[in-house]
């Protein structure tokens, strides 16, 4: 258990017995809801008693106006309760800043914490379909909007609201008449906020598509654009790209010209200057009139604009609100994201790997039934072995090949290595069991020894330098600026054949008994392809080896060749036993051999 489900737990058993589901943010913020109260109270604390010195001005001029000698000790407590109030209100500011911000960093640090635990047990594969722009903006950008819900938006809206209500309660004291007066530009002000605010749902949903028309055409013709300019269509893609941009001013300049006026006006009717004149003016006409005494006129023109003026940052502090709501509603997601189920304590016996009736169905989007893309496939991969999967796209060959490693979990059948299903494995034991290289290769921005080191981390410089000369990377290391220090994306700058070589390397040095590989040479030139081919050949020695390949003619030499198609192993043999069937393989074979150019044709 995390820490943040151990702390959870109390605000959700609350919540519970009061019939309501807690909502994300109030998850994320359990353990440090006392803290952020506090937080909160002190920054209404301080902004209550930031209203005091101008309490003071109002009945220091009571005092020094009275009739009769001026009471100078009144008047000095009350200069004393002015200097004391202002010092009060800064420290309490400070604290509710240093509150808020400890409270943030905790929660920060348990909430990434608590999203490190649970991505490291979801199924490998859930980061193949997502990539990791969700995971970073998870971690880094929507933590980022929860920190200024905790630390700043909740204690500016404590100081926006409790401002005004100190206000109205001493200007009641004082004189109700002024106080309505007062609140007479606030009725206004937000009269004319809620006019310009109608039909804002519908307006930003309209903002939303029209924003993603914009840039799904830029996109388009941005990474269409040598294709489209080759073959003439640039114009039609440009003009497409107009349009959209065309539409989306349309509407944005509709939406601000039906906006401005209401939201101006409400502006100008809540500005300090606005509503200091108007109460003025009221407040003179009163004291003309008799109802009011000059003084409560003074009063109510210094306070006025404490009742007014926050009513313009609450729209943008709402909005603060909404959108960490929605953050929050993301990390929450990742928090709940289902796991892997945790693994038994079997270890294997040996490295033979079965597949025994396995049947897999990607999870839905929505949640509900997926088609299943494996249908009862059985295969049995012998110790010391190569077997190659191949078959058209789409036939479920990467998919079964990433079963071993639990990228994902059968939903029918069992994988077994070792005669142990891989479900009742320790992780750590796994993946000391089963290594994969992959066509996409991932190298961090480490040196190259750090890089390679991954696939047994303690490994000495030897070693790592051994697997270097094994994977054939060696000699184009040790011409970098600093060998095995060079660090990749610095001083190390790596083609596509040489960074998969560095990922051979690293599962030369993990030394599995079983691995896995998915089309390793693709997309290598011919030199960087033998040069890859000499280090798998290196990888595969002694080892239980499933290889993922698209091009028949590297796995010709393989022990045994499945053939796949939607899903099913069609055939199974040697390269010539299956040309010599004349099936599935045999066809694929003949569409994949390059024909001889007739005399005369272009070459």
């Amino acid at each position: 258990m995390t820490r943040s489900d151990r702390t959870a737990r109390p605000a959700r058993a609350r919540d519970a017995r009061r019939g309501r589901e807690p909502g994300p943010p109030a998850v994320l913020l359990a353990d440090i809801r006392g803290r952020v109260r506090a937080a909160v109270a002190l920054q209404a604390l301080a902004s209550a008693l930031g209203l005091l010195p101008l309490v003071v001005v109002v009945e220091l001029g009571r005092v020094l106006l009275a009739d009769g000698p001026v009471d100078a000790g009144r008047a000095w407590t009350l200069v004393a309760c002015a200097f004391a109030a202002a010092v009060a209100a800064l420290a309490a500011g400070y604290a509710s800043t240093l509150v808020g911000h400890l409270a943030d960093n905790d929660m920060q640090l348990g909430v990434r914490l608590a999203l490190a635990a649970r991505l490291a047990r979801v199924p490998l594969g859930w980061f193949a379909a997502r990539g990791s722009g969700r995971v970073k903006k998870a971690l880094h950008d929507d933590i980022g909007e929860v920190h200024s819900l905790v630390a700043h938006t909740l204690p500016d809206l404590a100081a926006v609201l409790t401002a005004p209500a100190v206000a109205l309660a001493y200007l009641l004291a004082v004189d109700w008449r002024l106080a309505l007066a007062a609140l007479a530009p606030v009725a206004v002000g937000v009269a004319l906020f809620a006019r310009a605010m109608s039909g804002a749902m519908r307006r930003m949903a309209e903002y939303a598509a029209a924003m993603n028309d914009v840039n799904a055409a830029t996109v388009e013709f941005v990474d269409g654009i040598a294709v489209v300019k080759h073959f003439g269509g640039h114009r039609r893609a440009h003009e497409r790209y107009v349009r959209a941009a065309d539409r989306f001013a349309e509407f944005f300049t509709d939406w601000s010209r039906s906006t401005m006026a209401p939201s101006v006006g409400s502006f100008l009717v809540l500005s300090p200057v606005v509503v200091t004149v108007a109460v003025t003016a009221a407040g003179t006409a009163s004291a003309a009139l008799g109802w009011s005494e000059p003084l409560d006129v003074v009063a109510c023109a210094l306070l006025a604009p404490a009742l007014c003026a926050p009513m313009n940052v609450i729209g943008s502090r709402m909005q603060q609100v909404q959108a960490a709501t929605a953050a929050a509603r993301r990390v929450h997601g990742l928090l709940h994201e289902p796991v892997l189920a945790e693994g038994g304590t079997a270890r294997p016996d040996g490295a033979r790997v079965v597949f025994d009736g396995v049947r897999f169905a990607y999870p839905a989007a929505d949640g509900g039934a997926a088609a299943e893309v494996l249908h009862g496939v059985d295969l049995v991969l012998e110790p010391g072995t190569v077997t190659a999967l191949v078959g058209p796209s789409g036939a479920g060959k990467t998919t079964l090949a990433t079963l071993p490693a639990r990228f994902h979990d059968v939903t029918g059948g069992a994988v077994r290595v070792g005669g142990v299903d891989v479900r009742d494995m320790p992780a750590e034991t796994l993946y000391r069991t089963v290594g994969f290289v992959f066509q996409d290769t991932l190298l961090l921005r480490e040196s190259i020894a750090a890089n390679i080191a991954l696939g047994r981390p303690g490994a000495s410089r030897a070693e790592i330098e051994a697997a270097g000369r094994a994977a054939r990377v060696a000699e184009r290391v040790e011409s970098l600026p600093r060998g095995y220090d060079s660090v990749v994306g610095d001083d190390a700058h790596l083609s596509g054949g040489e960074a998969r070589r560095v990922c051979i390397a690293r599962a030369l040095l993990a030394d599995t008994p079983v691995l896995v590989l998915d089309e390793a040479t693709a997309a290598s030139d011919p030199v960087s392809e033998a040069a890859v081919q000499d280090a798998l050949g290196e990888l595969a020695r002694g080892r239980t080896v499933l290889v993922v390949a698209h091009r028949l003619t590297t796995v010709t030499g393989a022990d045994l060749i499945a053939v796949m198609d939607r899903g099913r192993i069609v055939e199974t043999g040697t390269h010539a036993e299956l040309l010599e069937r004349n099936g599935r393989y045999a066809a694929l074979w003949r569409a994949q051999q390059i024909p001889v150019p007739r005399e005369g044709a272009p070459r």
